[in-house]
């Protein structure tokens, strides 16, 4: 499954990288691509749109609704 998410607090490539970090943790085949100036996530994992937000939320960021 591909999502589409927006981190209005991911600011550098060090926010990316921790993002990148905490969903590779829940889904280690996932890949992410991230651009702090849209703060934009895309996603594509198996894993539930839910569980990837609580993933990025317990690594500190807010995901926009």
């Amino acid at each position: 499954m591909t999502l589409q998410l927006k981190v209005s607090n991911m600011a550098c490539s060090a926010c990316i990288t921790t993002i990148t970090n905490a969903i590779t943790v829940i889904d280690p085949t996932a890949k992410v691509e991230a651009d702090s100036k849209t703060k934009l996530v895309n996603i594509e994992t198996q894993q539930s749109k839910a569980a990837v937000k609580q993933a990025i939320a317990l690594a500190g960021y807010t995901v926009a609704q």
